[in-house]
């Protein structure tokens, strides 16, 4: 047998530098789209998630003004751009007459250049000058603005931001959006350095900005004043704040594991009433005596946006509570058809100018979705466990299915006497006819 030797080649792997390096340079930067920030506290302004978007997008993106920068520049919003810098104009105006200008505003904003940048979940992409540039010309705005809307400086005769009804209504929603917030330190800031004198002792930036919002929600001038001192995150979690009763107390409970409850035909089946309530904030839910009390609520496209953002708010922040979320999953609970919000509204729960009773319940159950929800740890969850023991009793939630199923209306309840007087006629014609075999005469 014939052996030979061959040489075997060996081929060694190089590794390519220019990769390598690539490599070492996406090692050394920083996350841009979620920063290293995104999950303290401190930071409040997010991207909204894109599950989110994908069911409601248009929830979540301004319409006609940009305010910080996640929309800024965008195409569709310059016309109110150019009405920023004419409202940056007439507040330097009032104020250069006191010695305090543009330059001074500068100054006062940029020691907060570094907190301000860590509010927001993402990277911002700007330098120093473009980033208070970009504060000073949208936080002023929304100062100056805000304060003519309160009476305590005239607006220009015909200005066309309140002249024109359809502007202000969009300002109205604009401003609330999660993605369109700048820090509230920072209108805070703005707003005390352009006080006038004698406005010392005038409203604080709370009350104007609830002032602001109460054009729509109407709420009474009392429950505003209760909220004066109150501090926020930014716009959208002020307003959010100021519907949170100061009762309600958000730990862990001990109690077993909460279930959800079921929807209104059904509670209702089971001899559970729904009546309006008597509270200043529709989180205010009661359940007594297999009575379910909610405040009356407005649904209209002002607090579904509300709504919207605040879940994802409470969705992203770090050491938010869950008011909104918990009130958003108990409406997805009780309405699963369009005849559970009628219901809703006949009992005066619901005033509906959102549009007809399926879209009301086709935005409730889209509320919830893909939303995270502990609902052992929220404020409801002794109205959950409550509810629920009420309708598992036996003998009241038979009596009330019956009554339910024979009663409801005045077409169950007729069908049902005349079954039962036919009954008593059947009984009465077999006992005079078998009575005479038993007692002949």
């Amino acid at each position: 047998m014939e052996e030979r030797n061959s040489d075997v080649v060996v081929k060694v792997w190089e590794i390519n530098k220019e990769r390598l390096a690539c490599m070492q340079q996406k090692i050394s930067e920083e996350p841009r789209l979620m920063s290293k920030t995104a999950g303290r506290s401190s930071c409040c302004i997010f991207r909204v998630p894109r599950r989110l978007v994908e069911i409601s997008g248009r929830s979540y993106q301004p319409h006609i003004i940009s305010i910080g920068p996640y929309h800024r520049g965008e195409p569709h919003l310059r016309m109110i751009e150019e009405h920023k810098w004419r409202y940056l104009g007439s507040l330097i105006a009032r104020t250069q007459a006191h010695g305090f200008g543009l330059e001074d505003y500068l100054k006062a904003l940029h020691p907060l250049e570094t907190k301000a940048r860590e509010c927001y979940s993402e990277i911002i992409q700007l330098d120093t000058h473009d980033f208070l540039e970009m504060m000073v010309l949208d936080g002023c705005f929304i100062v100056d603005f805000f304060r003519k809307i309160g009476k305590i400086h005239p607006f220009e005769p015909d200005d066309p931001l309140v002249s024109m009804s359809w502007v202000f209504s969009f300002f109205l929603r604009d401003l609330l959006l999660l993605e369109n917030q700048l820090p509230f330190f920072v209108l805070e800031r703005l707003f005390d350095i352009t006080k006038m004198p004698g406005e010392e002792s005038g409203p604080s930036l709370a009350s104007l900005a609830l002032g602001f919002f109460n054009n729509t929600l109407l709420r009474p001038e009392v429950i505003l004043q209760k909220h004066s001192d109150l501090k926020g995150k930014h716009l959208l979690d002020l307003l959010r704040l100021s519907f949170i009763p100061e009762e309600h107390e958000v730990g862990i409970h001990d109690h077993p594991p909460t279930h959800l409850i079921q929807c209104v035909s059904k509670l209702r089946k089971a001899g559970i009433k729904l009546m309006p309530g008597k509270s200043d904030s529709f989180l205010t839910v009661k359940f007594r005596n297999g009575v379910i009390e909610m405040p009356p609520v407005t649904i209209d496209d002002f607090l579904t946006c509300f709504f919207q953002n605040c879940v994802a708010f409470e969705l992203c922040h770090k050491d938010c509570t869950k008011h909104i979320t918990t009130y958003a999953t108990l409406l997805d609970c009780l309405i699963s058809t369009a005849k559970d919000v009628e219901y809703l509204c006949d009992r005066n729960i619901f005033e509906n100018y959102f549009g007809t009773n399926s879209e009301v319940a086709r935005f409730i159950n889209n509320l919830g979705k893909d939303v995270t929800f502990d609902a052992d740890n929220c404020y409801l969850s002794k109205l959950f466990n409550d509810v629920n023991e009420y309708y598992r009793n036996g003998w009241h939630v038979q009596l009330a299915g019956m009554k339910y199923t024979y009663f409801d209306t005045p077409w169950s309840f007729i069908s049902a006497f005349a079954a039962f007087l036919l009954l008593l006629l059947t009984i009465a014609q077999t006992f005079y006819t078998v009575y005479p075999y038993f007692r002949p005469p």
